[in-house]
């Protein structure tokens, strides 16, 4: 019993401080410069995770990448201006929502059109393999 309480005290311990890992103790001036931080790091993709925002992530670029947003934050530069500077320096993929120019059609439009190849591909290989079928069945009405 006392085996199975050590070890469940290890793993909140060490629970807790993974937890405590991924959160940035940054000097805001009020609540609303928070909140706008977190939309702002909510919109933005982490570069090195790929599938989570720069929020979220505990990777060491998306903490420098949060720092860096503090201190434009701080230097009192816009939402819009923050997101040009990253934009300049890693390009659209660091948006969640990247804008709809022909450098980005393929992350626009690509599943699109691959899911409609996909549905031709079905549709070819059905057809195709019904064909033989129908000639058998034709064939067997002749004999009669």
């Amino acid at each position: 019993m006392k085996r199975v309480l050590r070890t469940a005290a290890l793993g909140l311990l060490l629970g807790s401080a993974l937890a405590a890992s991924a959160i940035d103790v940054l000097p805001f001036h009020d609540r609303a410069e928070e909140v706008r931080f977190q939309n702002l790091t909510r919109q933005l993709r982490c570069l090195v995770c790929q599938d989570e925002d720069l929020a979220d992530s505990d990777a060491q670029l998306a903490k420098d990448l949060r720092y860096e947003i503090f201190q434009q934050m701080q230097a009192g530069r816009s939402d819009a201006q923050i997101k040009q500077w990253l934009v300049d320096r890693y390009g659209d993929y660091v948006l969640y929502r990247p804008p709809l120019k022909p450098s980005n059609y393929a992350l626009w439009f690509g599943p699109f059109v691959l899911l409609g190849l996909g549905a031709l591909g079905v549709g070819i290989y059905l057809r195709r393999r019904a064909q033989p079928q129908a000639a058998a069945t034709a064939a067997e009405d002749e004999d009669w």
